[in-house]
């Protein structure tokens, strides 16, 4: 079973959707037994990071967070939910994310020749091999809406990048931790295939 984590962090029907279409047994909770039992744990979102880090917080779900990331259960976190295993974010100062992975988010730099927020489809490449984009090509296109994007520390954890105004960390992979920037629910075939490989992992 797939626990989604549910904090009031948006985009939660759509990925509880594309899982299930993968035929996938999927539950979406916040409640830490139903979390902590699950075979894979899913945290998505959408929203800001410190009214995030907030619910899960009200929620008791950092702890939670922890333990089943420590004890080895796969973890993929979406959009948001990416964000939030890092350290800090431009956008809440002061306020500290999980602290799961190193690294931070930094706001996209305004230009003439870009839209901020991002929102859109765009290409991936991949520095690091990664176990969610088994069987996908370099520049297959991905659906990403964002404002605030990811420079991870370790360089070395890095699946997938792409470029808007910025080199963007798109994706990451760290045992069993992995996380995307973009929604590869709504990423069409590419995103059901990530999905899917997710499925696979420890299957």
């Amino acid at each position: 079973m797939i626990a989604i984590i549910d904090y009031d962090a948006g985009n939660i029907n759509s990925v509880e959707k594309a899982f299930r279409f993968l035929g996938a047994e999927v539950c979406v909770t916040h409640d830490a037994d139903v979390i902590e039992a699950a075979e894979k744990v899913v945290l998505p979102g959408v929203g800001a990071f410190g009214d995030a880090m907030n619910k899960l917080h009200q929620y008791h779900l950092v702890e939670t967070i922890h333990h089943v990331i420590e004890k080895g259960t796969p973890f993929l976190g979406i959009c948001l939910g990416m964000q939030l295993l890092f350290e800090r974010s431009d956008e809440s100062e002061g306020v500290k994310g999980l602290g799961i992975l190193k690294g931070e988010i930094l706001r996209i730099p305004d230009s003439q020749d870009i839209k901020v927020p991002h929102i859109g489809w765009n290409a991936l490449s991949f520095p690091n091999k990664g176990r969610l984009f088994e069987g996908i090509s370099a520049g297959s296109y991905v659906y990403f809406v964002h404002s605030y994007y990811l420079k991870a520390e370790e360089e070395r954890i890095v699946t997938a990048v792409t470029e808007y105004g910025a080199h963007i960390h798109a994706s990451v992979e760290k045992n069993n931790v992995f996380a995307c920037q973009f929604h590869p629910e709504k990423s069409s075939d590419v995103g059901l295939r990530i999905l899917e490989n997710f499925i696979q992992i420890g299957a």
